[in-house]
């Protein structure tokens, strides 16, 4: 074996870059390889030869997806305070210059440079992920008929103006919008960028701790940062905070683009199956008792993933299942496919990090892992693989009924909390007759306290941690 190799070795260059060449000829083999090397790979191993730069600049699939994020061109490094104008005149910028302009001139270089080798119109999937990127450039993304887009990300980006960047969404999503627009499908913004394999992993928070010792059905959600969201990590899904005028965005573009974040499908908002079918009226009412009354809005953005309720099994709006609906359109009076064509995945589940290597259909990215991509196979094959599914919660649905250690909680149809007198009764728990971690549902009284179950183990672990001083 050792000799086989010091013989190749051995071997000419031109011998090598032939074999190599002959390898990455095959378009199959090109496609499924480039995907993994970074832009300073591929060009580099463009300049070895003028064959193997003739094959990465003429073959379309090699720059089909687009990963910005590690290029040293595209990273914007002006610091908040420009010492004397030096960074202003380091990028020769007059007084007409715009402040988009400005933040966005290290991307709007490199795509210039893209359209004029015509390797733009190629790229299909656009990872900017921690780079300098305003609303009007994702606008340009969304319009331009020099982009060829179908995901983006753009996740832990700065100078994002979000308030423009709903009303470039919106407007792309109208109802009026030309035939085939538009082009993008899926959008990654509001989770974390795709961390360095290299790194260790982040500390366990003291809730992973607590969730540690009372397992949900056999699993541990808290503490296995790098299950796949919504599907199998329990809990909160997104790491910041969301302004809920996404809720309307997420509204307007259902069925057109997907995002890393889904609606709320609770009891309370209109875009429910179950919506009507609970007692708002007592709902409010035990709110209003509680505390300030919270007013829950008509469409909110769910931030939760959360198992079937502790007590049916289940929500009242059911679960949502990966495969369970197709694809649909819509007809025009002549029969034609018209520009509001939607399809039902998009808006009912949430795109999956990392975006897709292999793929540009939206569903792939939505796919979870050990499921089908085709939602009519996917349903087909339940019998052999169990189903994806989980619970999408807004904070609002959760609030009083969700404890954020062993991430069970009870829905609507089974529990409403507990209002003032019964909260008297139950002003700290007190040793029941239950072993921490049981599932006993029966007393309606009191079942979450500060955010904890008021009657099993998470409770007592959760004060008894600040006693010490945890």
């Amino acid at each position: 074996m050792t000799r086989t190799k010091a013989v190749h070795n051995s071997l000419p260059v031109e011998v090598q870059h032939s074999a190599l060449l002959q390898l990455l000829g095959n378009s199959l083999v090109l496609s499924h390889t480039t995907p993994y090397m970074s832009c300073k790979d591929i060009l580099n191993l463009a300049t070895t030869s003028r064959a193997f730069h003739y094959l990465i600049h003429h073959t379309p699939q090699v720059f089909r997806r687009l990963d910005l994020g590690s290029v040293k061109t595209a990273q914007f490094e002006i610091g908040g305070i420009d010492r004397g104008g030096e960074s202003w005149r380091n990028a020769q910028v007059d007084e007409n210059v715009t402040e988009d302009d400005f933040y966005s001139g290290p991307l709007r270089g490199i795509f210039s440079n893209l359209r004029r080798h015509d390797i733009l119109r190629h790229v299909q999937i656009l990872i900017l992920d921690g780079l300098s990127v305003t609303a009007e450039l994702v606008h340009n993304v969304l319009v331009d008929p020099a982009f060829s887009v179908r995901i983006l990300s753009i996740r832990q980006v700065n100078n994002l103006n979000e308030r423009m960047l709903r009303a470039a969404l919106q407007y792309a999503c109208r109802d009026s919008r030309p035939e085939g627009t538009p082009r993008l499908k899926g959008l990654y913004v509001f989770g974390p960028k795709d961390s360095d394999p290299d790194q260790a992993p982040s500390t366990q928070t003291m809730y992973a701790s607590v969730a540690a010792a009372f397992k949900a059905q056999g699993r541990d959600p808290c503490s296995n940062n790098e299950s796949e969201a919504w599907y199998v990590r329990r809990g909160a899904q997104c790491s910041r905070v969301i302004d809920p005028e996404w809720a309307s965005t997420f509204v307007a573009c259902n069925g057109i683009i997907a995002f890393d974040a889904i609606l709320c499908t609770g009891p309370r908002h209109l875009n429910s199956s179950a919506w009507g079918s609970v007692n708002t009226t007592a709902l409010n009412a035990a709110d209003s008792q509680n505390g300030p009354p919270t007013k829950v809005p008509h469409y909110a953005v769910a931030t939760h993933s959360v198992d079937g309720c502790a007590g049916c099994g289940s929500a009242p709006e059911g679960w949502t299942v990966w495969g369970e609906i197709a694809q649909t359109k819509q007809r025009d009076q002549h029969d034609r496919r018209d520009s509001r064509s939607t399809s039902a995945e998009i808006g009912r589940y949430p795109l999956l990090a990392p975006p897709p290597r292999h793929s540009i259909n939206p569903a792939a990215a939505m796919c979870p892992a050990g499921q089908s991509v085709q939602t009519r196979i996917s349903s087909l094959s339940a019998s052999k693989h169990p189903k994806a599914k989980f619970i999408p919660r807004c904070s609002d649905c959760l609030e009083q009924r969700y404890c954020r250690g062993c991430h069970r909680w009870w829905c609507e149809a089974c529990y409403i909390p507990a209002q003032e007198e019964a909260a008297k009764r139950v002003s700290k728990p007190v040793p029941y007759a239950i072993s921490p971690g049981s599932s006993d549902t029966s007393d309606p009284i009191l079942k979450v306290l500060y955010g904890f179950c008021a009657r099993g183990g998470c409770w007592f672990v959760h004060w008894g941690l600040l006693a010490v001083g945890y």
